[in-house]
């Protein structure tokens, strides 16, 4: 089967630079957790998948952190575009991924199936980078923990109200537990599994 054209085109303009910024973007987000990051490089990343999504993609997947992707993206030209770009194969299993692109829209659950590292070995986990429909306008979440003086409010537009109970189980487990980077266009909020929501 050959590959979509849609999936050879974009990219960083500027591989090294772009890649940079976005690392950069990406650090401080961890660093200060539900901090809006905004992406100004155009990548041409292809449908349904967001710039800022794309970006991440591009700054952080190579060939030795498999990808999984929800149904709606895989279906797309997202898999071909990310594996041409960054050389980072599909993961055949949840539990064998580095990194996971969601769909908030198209159903959220349990992280569970997904990488969390173990107690010795806490890194070995998955980030889940999940678009929403907006950053800065929606319900609110109050975010405290490390990074976050008292606390910080952050609007997200998109998130199921079962994203709540995701979290709790995912911080219950701390520190194993993966990282989640919300992104909505180009705009993105990084929450470590250090944050607590509520």
């Amino acid at each position: 089967m050959s590959m979509n054209v849609q999936a050879l085109s974009g990219g960083f303009s500027a591989p090294v630079f772009d890649s940079q910024a976005v690392f950069r973007s990406l650090m401080d987000g961890m660093a200060r957790p539900g901090t809006v990051q905004s992406i100004t490089s155009e990548i041409g990343q292809p449908s349904p998948l967001g710039k800022a999504a794309g970006a991440v993609a591009l700054a952080l997947c190579d060939a030795d952190t498999p990808v999984w992707l929800q149904p709606c993206f895989a279906k797309a030209s997202v898999a071909d575009w990310i594996g041409f770009h960054t050389g980072a194969l599909l993961a055949q299993e949840k539990s064998e991924a580095r990194f996971v692109f969601l769909q908030a829209a198209s159903g959220l659950y349990s992280f569970d199936l997904f990488a969390s590292g173990t107690q010795e070995y806490p890194d070995r986990s998955a980030t889940i980078v999940i678009e929403v429909s907006s950053i800065g306008k929606g319900s609110e979440l109050v975010l405290r923990g490390p990074g976050i003086k008292e606390q910080r409010t952050v609007s997200v537009a998109g998130l199921p109200d079962v994203f709540d109970e995701i979290w709790k189980g995912n911080r219950s487990i701390f520190p194993r537990g993966v990282d989640v980077i919300l992104t909505a266009g180009d705009r993105l909020l990084c929450l470590p599994r250090t944050t607590r929501i509520g």
